[in-house]
């Protein structure tokens, strides 16, 4: 038995991109499209509006729009891992309580990230305040590590009270720092507690850590391959078949990042779903060039093949 279905969320969610319409507001019908085959090949749920999502490029009501939307078009809301913050309390509470009348799995929280070199002691207040603004006694909680882009982290004190003072609200955190022995601390230092890696490639050794799956960009493509590992990592006599799925896991993530990740992303999916308008971005990301798209379309094209020899 995979020991990581034990944890209160796990599998391969999502961190999907949102198709934008010329006018730069989301495109609710490719998204939905989107989602439904993201499910389809495999993948546990949907991340919506986080970094890859480019949440802090939306309005509230934008956001809300986009799930309401989603849910409107029969994905189910409970594989739902919405991103709900902003950098003040009152906007967060607004976005998490909405996500949690609309029934999510779970939201995923960054914290305040304006304010740079903040103590524990604020970072617990504003959890503090988000979660007593909200007030509902189905609220759950993932919070969400990426030191890289918000530049504040989340300490294993910081959870160990927030977990204290709230029993039951803070399920997991997503882990995007990159750093393997981050997420394995993570794991150690509690029990029934869900640690998400943020990369692709780092699925594996943390599910070895006792971890419960992830939250990744390229699962915006290749969620058939997460899902085998996920199913088979614990199986020994599947060995060979992780090992070699693990290595198109890894050489898919290299070409998302070959540019800008996020735009590389979307000029992927544009070939993947037949549909240019996955190309866009909102500010202030840019587009790739058509140079740049060409480049990532050939090599599409070469993973593609060397998958069906």
């Amino acid at each position: 038995m995979n020991p990581a279905t034990s944890l209160p969320v796990h599998g391969v969610f999502c961190a999907s991109a949102t198709p934008i319409l010329e006018d730069g507001a989301p495109d609710h019908a490719a998204f939905a499209a989107h989602c439904k085959a993201l499910l389809e090949e495999g993948c546990d749920g949907i991340a919506l509006l986080g970094t890859t999502g480019e949440a802090n490029s939306f309005s509230i009501a934008q956001r809300q729009a986009i799930l309401e939307n989603l849910i409107a078009s029969g994905v189910d809301a409970s594989c739902l891992l919405p991103g709900t913050s902003q950098t003040n309390v009152p906007d967060s509470i607004t976005l998490v309580r909405h996500a949690v009348e609309a029934g999510v799995k779970a939201c995923v929280v960054l914290p305040p990230f304006y304010y740079k070199s903040v103590s524990d002691d604020g970072l617990f207040r504003f959890y503090v305040e988000l979660i007593e603004g909200v007030g509902r006694d189905n609220l759950r909680i993932v919070l969400y590590h990426i030191p890289p882009i918000a530049q504040v982290g989340i300490s294993i004190d910081l959870i160990a009270r927030l977990r204290e003072t709230f029993p039951g609200v803070i399920v997991g955190i997503k882990d995007s720092s990159g750093k393997l022995e981050s997420m394995e601390a993570f794991a150690k230092a509690f029990d029934n507690f869900s640690v998400l890696a943020g990369a692709d490639p780092l699925m594996l050794p943390l599910l070895k850590a006792g971890g419960a799956g992830c939250i990744t960009s390229s699962s915006n493509l290749i969620g058939k391959h997460l899902r085998v590992v996920f199913d088979n990592w614990f199986d020994a006599s599947k060995a060979e078949l992780v090992e070699a799925t693990q290595a198109r896991i890894n050489a898919w993530r290299d070409l998302s990042n070959t540019y800008v990740q996020l735009p590389t992303v979307k000029a992927m999916l544009a070939r993947r779903r037949g549909h240019e308008g996955w190309t866009r971005v909102r500010p202030p990301l840019v587009e790739l060039t058509e140079a740049e798209k060409a480049h990532v379309w050939q090599q599409m094209e070469r993973l593609e093949a060397e998958e069906n020899v």
